[in-house]
């Protein structure tokens, strides 16, 4: 193993398929290479097991209980285990990273080293690029590649292979490959303390790519049940987690194997007057501004988009169609954030419904900032001066 990830720092063998070379030929060629070597176990044998049994069926009523124990456990709790039940469901999952394979600096693969394996789940080189682009490979060979990415600020230097590679891999293979196996999970957004390089949202980026999912959760429940869907998924899938709620956000999680639906948004409170429509670690904000709101007679339906792309038109114009209203919130800059295409599809879907401009409460066109961090993001109090003014508007 460490002679292919020798490889990956050095830039061989990840995949880079310009001028038509095939992704993931030279991560083949080093996983075999690693096989032969008597000096180290051996991963070739195990990346054709036999597949595993069918998945637990995706829960379309979500307001029921999945069935079973429950635990409360907060955000990483349940990253972890989602993990766990992955690797341990499908002998074909791989978990991969920097600094997995203690634990990663969130403590979301902790464990799973110990009980799966230094074949399954180990650390990589500090190369962003690398890590996706040996996924892709792995993922192409019929395998469950779930890469983490230690910040999403870091996603950058990776964007070559998830933009030109694994979105475009089933496509320009006329279906023939695929490697719709590869999972890409990357904590993301403001933490209090982590300026310019560790508190990007940087999901509008792959929301302009066809052939990519992007999905971001907002609680553990959520969190567990999306992430085992998104392993699962037939797709690539960007999945983004609020690091600020890895800890504070707690819930009751069922402890059984169980999905959640891609792309089906959830109206998490019903209102009249105004929908408001987020994602991830925004939500619990929007929610607190509800509440608010609802102390001045104006009723709020608040919709969790979940996932971003291919995202929920229809839940959203049916909401927009009762209230009349819209207000879109996220960390990310206003300029070219999603909630521009949320905006953008609705007046075409709902122009003669609406009843006032629609809002958007963003973070600003700036770099993160430090000290200034409480001014730039999307507060409480933004979203309700902002409900107030589009509803009387």
């Amino acid at each position: 193993m460490m002679n292919v990830l020798r490889d990956i720092g050095r830039g061989r063998g990840i995949g880079i398929g310009r001028n038509g070379r095939e992704i993931g030929r030279g991560i083949a060629r080093g996983i075999a290479s690693c096989s032969s070597s008597s000096s180290s176990p051996s991963l070739l044998s195990s990346l054709s097991p036999s597949p595993p049994g069918p998945p637990p069926p995706i829960n379309e009523n979500e307001n029921e209980n999945q069935g079973g124990d429950v635990k409360s456990m907060n955000l990483f709790s349940a990253i972890n285990q989602a993990l766990h039940i992955a690797l341990d469901s499908d002998p074909r999952a791989y978990v991969f990273g920097e600094d997995v394979s203690f634990g990663g600096v969130f403590r979301c693969t902790i464990g799973l080293t110990q009980r799966f394996g230094r074949n399954r789940v180990f650390n990589t080189p500090l190369c962003e690029q690398g890590i996706v682009g040996f996924g892709i490979g792995l993922a192409a060979m019929g395998n469950r590649a779930i890469a983490e990415i230690q910040f999403a600020d870091y996603i950058y230097p990776a964007f070559d292979q998830i933009v030109n590679e694994a979105a475009k891999f089933r496509y320009r293979s006329g279906n023939q490959f695929n490697c719709g196996g590869l999972t890409i999970r990357a904590p993301y957004g403001a933490v209090g303390h982590g300026g310019h390089y560790h508190s990007q949202s940087p999901e509008a980026f792959f929301c302009h790519v066809p052939g990519i999912k992007v999905v971001v959760p907002r609680s553990p429940q959520q969190a567990k049940g999306l992430l085992l869907s998104s392993v699962r998924d037939p797709n690539p899938v960007v999945f983004f987690e609020p690091k600020s709620l890895y800890r504070v956000a707690v819930e009751k999680v069922p402890a059984s194997d169980y999905m959640l639906p891609l792309s089906r948004a959830e109206v998490m409170r019903e209102g009249s007057d105004i929908t408001l429509v987020g994602w991830g670690a925004q939500l619990s904000v929007m929610e607190e501004a509800c509440i608010e709101a609802e102390k001045d007679g104006i009723s709020c339906e608040l919709i969790d988009l979940r996932t971003l792309i291919p995202w929920d038109k229809d839940t959203v114009e049916a909401s927009v169609r009762k209230t009349g209203r819209l207000l879109i919130s996220h960390e990310a800059p206003v300029t070219g954030g999603f909630g521009a295409e949320i905006a953008a599809s609705v007046v075409e879907r709902c122009f003669l419904r609406l009843e006032a401009p629609i809002a958007r409460i963003c973070g600003f066109d700036t770099p993160f900032p430090l000290v200034f961090e409480p001014f730039y993001l999307p507060t409480k109090n933004k979203i309700l001066d902002a409900i107030k003014s589009t509803v009387n508007y």
